[in-house]
């Protein structure tokens, strides 16, 4: 039976950028903010190799909330997209999830099922790939992300990024790690 391992994006795959705004850091709004870590390339084929199939789940309220155009987002994915071709990493499924209740664009201003700590993308996915869920992982930098993994059965990696620090503190994952390649030692010792 397949086994999977859900990714959120911001703070686990790529860098978070500060936004001088809001005084926060945040998923990146423009395509050249877009930086991965050192080890993200390297961390992703190594799962890979381990046999499991990847799913990135992602909240990308920033068009939602105007803080950014919708085609910077799709670029933004696009430009992931290429890097992980380029180094053959391929992915089963990108899930996004661009609602937002407090968003400013009428369309995407909506209490939605899909959004994080929703299960819905994990659901969709397992009705597509039929994974085994005891033998399958969510790593994410947020409480919402734990969250999203717990209520469907999966075991947990809460990345400790200093710029969501103020996301999580109220979950309680199976594990915690210092990054994407400290999660994926750990997947691989369990």
């Amino acid at each position: 039976m397949n086994k999977a391992v859900f990714l959120d994006r911001d703070g686990v795959i790529n860098k978070l950028v500060f936004n001088s705004k809001t005084g926060e850091y945040e998923s990146p709004h423009y395509v050249e903010d877009l930086e991965l870590y050192s080890w993200t390339l390297r961390s992703l084929r190594e799962l890979r190799e381990m046999g499991y199939l990847l799913f990135l789940v992602s909240n990308q309220p920033s068009f939602a909330k105007g803080k950014t155009s919708i085609e910077n987002i799709r670029a933004i994915h696009d430009k992931l997209h290429r890097y992980f071709l380029d180094y053959h990493i391929d992915f089963a499924e990108y899930y996004y999830c661009y609602h937002h209740p407090d968003g400013m664009v009428p369309e995407l201003t909506v209490e939605c099922q899909c959004r994080k700590p929703s299960n819905l993308f994990l659901a969709m996915a397992y009705d597509k790939y039929q994974f085994s869920i005891q033998s399958s992982w969510l790593i994410g930098d947020q409480d919402s992300d734990i969250f999203c993994g717990q209520s469907f059965g999966l075991r947990t990696i809460l990345v400790d990024e200093n710029g969501s620090c103020n996301k999580r503190g109220a979950s309680l994952p199976d594990f915690k790690a210092e990054n994407l390649e400290d999660a994926v030692k750990i997947i691989s010792e369990n």
